[in-house]
């Protein structure tokens, strides 16, 4: 027996979705059981703390958004220190500011005006459309050559992204990238959002008092899949949060992920890289980029930095899956799924990055969160969550 207290909902997963959820259905008197396949709660933006510096356990993560809710939901539960994102990136040894800006520009071309920027990527762009004739881009080089030029492809781009998707830049589909940031100003924030930041003392904090309730229960280290048809016939609403093909037993085949391995380092300096982010983006180093966390916070042990080093990787069932492959063969498998889950709906929804099988910002998991709570409880478009404090 595993609803041995008549819950009202079984949440399978502890990240962002399934704890906001859960935080707000026992706001509305719903008792919940929280189950996480981790040893932690708070999925991939868990965090910890070691030589007084705030380590984030699976790559960077800064909150950023718009959505004044959403940044008046998140205050509720953390100090937030502003920090912005200044990304570097390192080309065979080659120093450049992300995302392309005019600092960009000047450290590729020496150009020292939006006009003479602007010529410059219009040449190439213009010898680039020229050698495609009158047809689309067919592949991501292509489309990206034609949207920013040769140089910045080559040192910037191409690398980078062959690491990231593991496959040639030739391979992927032009859609993939529909566009790519230019800004002909000299501005190094790598977010455009009007809020951003990372709490102070890390993310874990926030789901520690999410799930923070008498009527939710939490267990770590639980799977899932181990006792799926026992949740299934002892809960009446479930929120699964989890890979919606592994969900249906791959039925339709593998959806398409890619995973991620993380070295972290613990360094006898005070300071290792001179900033929090920095991409690799040529294709001889194998990680993508390098973490220096004290520099997203200021907070360290004197005379300690602790660096992680990530490493994209192909999937397989024995690794996590980070990031969904949105391509047209998995979105068409995707949509088979999606059919299945519909016949489902009365007893499992299917939620989050996985369980959607679409790319998330945090900001968008905590408004499809919230927007969940509406719908499950037909609650009003104008109701609150925020709790004032005081």
């Amino acid at each position: 027996m595993l609803n041995t207290k008549k819950y009202d909902y079984l949440v399978v997963g502890a990240g962002p979705y399934g704890a906001i959820f859960a935080h707000e259905a026992a706001k509305l008197g719903k008792r919940v059981l929280v189950i996480e396949k981790r040893e932690h709660v708070g999925g991939n933006i868990y965090t910890h703390v070691e030589h007084g510096v705030t380590v984030h356990d699976y790559g960077a993560h800064i909150f950023h958004t718009d959505n004044q809710e959403i940044w008046d939901y998140v205050q509720q539960f953390a100090t937030f220190n502003g920090f912005q994102n200044q990304v570097m990136a390192n080309y065979e040894g080659e120093m450049y500011n992300l995302p392309f800006n005019m600092n960009t520009f000047y450290e590729m071309w020496g150009t020292k005006t939006p006009a003479e920027a602007q010529a410059k990527i219009a040449e190439q762009r213009e010898a680039a459309l020229g050698q495609l004739g009158n047809r689309a881009p067919r592949n991501l080089e292509e489309q990206a050559i034609s949207l920013i030029g040769t140089d910045i492809y080559q040192k910037l781009v191409k690398g980078y992204t062959e690491k990231q998707w593991g496959r040639k830049a030739t391979d992927l589909p032009a859609f993939i990238i529909k566009r790519l940031p230019v800004r002909f100003i000299y501005n190094n924030n790598y977010f455009n959002h009007r809020y951003q930041g990372i709490p102070i003392g890390g993310y874990t904090q926030i789901f520690d008092q999410l799930l923070d309730n008498p009527l939710i229960d939490v267990q770590t280290g639980v799977d899932f899949f181990n006792d799926r048809d026992a949740y299934l016939s002892e809960f009446p609403r479930i929120i699964y949060t989890g890979m919606i093909d592994k969900f249906f037993d791959y039925q339709y085949g593998e959806l398409g992920y890619r995973s991620l391995k993380f070295e972290k380092e613990v360094l006898n300096t005070d300071n290792y890289q001179g900033n929090a982010v920095i991409n690799y983006t040529d294709a001889k180093t194998p990680y993508t980029r390098v973490m220096e966390w004290k520099h997203f916070d200021g907070a360290s042990d004197e005379g300690v930095s602790v660096v992680t080093r990530e490493y994209p990787q192909t999937w397989d069932r024995d690794k996590e899956a980070y990031y969904p492959i949105n391509d047209e063969t998995n979105m068409a498998i995707y949509k088979q799924y999606a059919a299945l889950a519909r016949q489902h709906q009365n007893q499992v929804v299917f939620g989050g990055r996985l369980g959607q099988y679409r790319y998330y910002d945090m900001d968008q998991v905590f408004h499809a969160a919230l927007t969940l709570v509406r719908q499950e409880f037909n609650l009003p478009t104008d109701y609150v969550f925020t709790e004032k404090k005081g």
